[in-house]
């Protein structure tokens, strides 16, 4: 992968009713070799309902016209969905901390190491670990 973007297109169709539907996937990941995957990551299986089943065979059928892949991906496990939700609260620009937290945070854990022992190599945890959950 090369690129992320988060809700990147807006795929309008027409129904065989001649109904104007759309959809918008929240994932495209650009490969190196310049194709594409299309991605939505439903909360639950059943997120979205019929509307969103439908919309995935036409997403599936205009990425294969232009050699893009389209996936509905599995939700989440329960705990890793949750931890993941709880480390999304660090994503305020109050977690990055003060001037060169974040250059200290990078450089301690260029190397892969306990997340306490990190921590203390910058400073005070209760300081650092917030910079630490932001730049997760």
């Amino acid at each position: 992968m090369t690129a992320l973007a988060g809700r990147p297109v807006r795929l309008l169709w027409r129904t065989g009713r001649g109904q104007v539907r759309s959809w918008v996937p929240q994932i495209l990941a650009r490969c190196a070799d310049g194709t594409a995957l299309l991605a939505d990551c439903p909360s639950h299986p059943e997120a979205g309902g019929e509307r969103a089943l439908k919309a995935a065979e036409a997403v599936t059928q205009a990425c294969a016209q232009i050699g893009w892949t389209y996936r509905r991906l599995p939700p989440l496990d329960e705990v890793l969905a949750a931890n993941l939700k709880w480390l999304a609260g660090y994503r305020h620009p109050r977690s990055v901390g003060r001037s060169g937290l974040r250059e200290a945070v990078l450089e301690a854990f260029a190397r892969e190491r306990p997340l306490l022992e990190g921590a203390e190599a910058v400073g005070d945890p209760i300081v650092v670990l917030p910079a630490v959950f932001h730049a997760l």
